[in-house]
């Protein structure tokens, strides 16, 4: 019988109730890889994990849970979402391998006789000198001058993830790093490392995407180990970094409205004869689903809110509008509906002030609510009372000294922007 992980996931992390809510939103699908790699898909812009049923065929079930924790670890060290160096990125082919042994040996250093023997640990084979505990930009600096005083790959020789011409493809049924992890050793005698890290950055809109929804798992995860009155293995130290790396990090404005616009978007379906249905081929028609966002920016048009907070904001629309197409709704106390305009996809346009009075939000909530949008983002200084529910998705979006010091308290979410 074929190795499932998602059947043994609950049991393995019992005794981690942080992991055990942050794995909740990893997809884990078998994939073409010989061992194990978490990704972001391209196409959801959701972390999942890929991996080999037949690496996992027999494996204790310990070093199955040091697996999971350690490809965890690896999202949360923004591994895969682009904490790599701008040198790594440059010229991948020649420091490429340098920087994934790097981003193992942190993330191993958590786990500590949890993990396979032919995994890379600090003091371990090959890396006997290295102290543990250090971060991956510590053990990349020391190897790299390793390396290049034992003699640097010529530019052009293929790293992990970048194979040369003619070699065979991750997905490809013989792949170098699949004979190598058996035993820990590529075939010149060098180690390799345990998971596949050649899918890493691929997107960087999706990981943006994908970067904002883990803050809200690591948010989750962190509220139930909280009640659960435990984080498992994570240590104190290693705690304190995922808290100020993914929580307590500033946050980017612009990157928050592409996640938003992301999670607005709703499907349509259509029957088309062009697609073969799955379940009943060649008796009924495919359904070919589309996604589209019909997302309401409310621009508050008040005279507290400035010029130059409305000029940052539409600069960003300019861009956001090769995602989707916004409705711009003008207010003050009301809706300015004769200045109420689609900002089509792709269009750019100058930023412009239409109006200058009071504030009241019950308007742009009565038009959002009554025109059936999918999401709506309130540009504002929220100094007007708090108004009613929104049928949608609905977002503020203020200065950052009145997202901190808000005229009234929401459970929406409020993000603070540099004008």
């Amino acid at each position: 019988m074929t190795y499932d992980l998602n059947k043994h996931v609950a049991r393995l992390l019992m005794n981690e109730p942080f992991f055990a809510s942050l794995s909740r939103n990893v997809d884990k699908k078998v994939g073409p890889i010989p061992t194990a790699c978490v990704r972001v898909n391209p196409d959801t812009a959701r972390f999942e994990m890929l991996y080999n049923p037949e690496f996992f065929e027999g494996m204790p079930d310990n070093h199955v849970c040091g697996i999971l924790k350690h490809e965890f670890y690896h999202l949360l060290f923004e591994h895969v979402t682009g904490r790599m160096p701008e040198e790594v990125k440059g010229n991948f082919a020649k420091y490429g391998k340098v920087w994934n042994f790097a981003t193992d040996l942190a993330i191993n250093s958590h786990l500590v006789g949890e993990l396979p023997e032919n995994c890379l640990m600090p003091g371990g084979d090959h890396f006997e000198e290295l102290p543990i505990g250090k971060s991956a930009e510590w053990y990349y600096e020391v190897l790299k001058d390793r390396a290049e005083e034992e003699g640097e790959p010529e530019e052009g020789e293929a790293g992990e993830g970048e194979p040369t011409e003619g070699a065979p493809s991750p997905g490809g049924e013989e792949t170098g790093e699949g004979e190598e992890n058996k035993d820990g050793k590529g075939g010149n005698g060098e180690p390799e490392t345990l998971d596949d890290h050649s899918m890493w950055g691929q997107d960087d809109t999706a990981n943006e995407i994908a970067k904002e929804r883990l803050k809200e798992a690591v948010k989750k995860a962190a509220a139930e180990a909280a009640k659960a009155g435990s984080w498992g293995s994570v240590g104190g130290d290693c705690r304190r970094d995922i808290t100020d790396r993914l929580l307590t990090t500033k946050v980017n404005w612009r990157n928050v409205l592409r996640y938003f616009i992301k999670t607005s978007q709703r499907a349509s379906r259509r029957s088309t004869i062009k697609r073969i249905n799955k379940r009943y081929p060649y008796i009924h028609p495919g359904r070919k689903q589309t996604r589209q966002a019909k997302i309401a920016i409310s621009i508050d048009q008040s005279g507290s809110v400035d010029d130059q907070m409305l000029q940052a904001f539409f600069a960003e629309l300019n861009k956001l509008a090769s995602l989707a197409e916004f409705t711009v709704i003008p207010f003050d106390t009301d809706v300015a509906a004769d200045k109420v305009f689609v900002w089509k996809k792709g269009e750019k346009r100058k930023w412009e002030r239409v109006a200058c009075g009071g504030t009241c939000f019950e308007a742009p909530t009565d038009y959002v609510n009554k025109e059936g949008f999918d999401g709506h983002i309130v540009l504002t200084d929220m100094c007007a009372p708090k108004p009613k529910a929104s049928k949608c998705q609905r977002m503020w979006m203020t200065t950052a000294y009145y997202a901190k010091n808000p005229y009234f308290k929401t459970a929406e979410r409020v993000i603070g922007i540099d004008a």
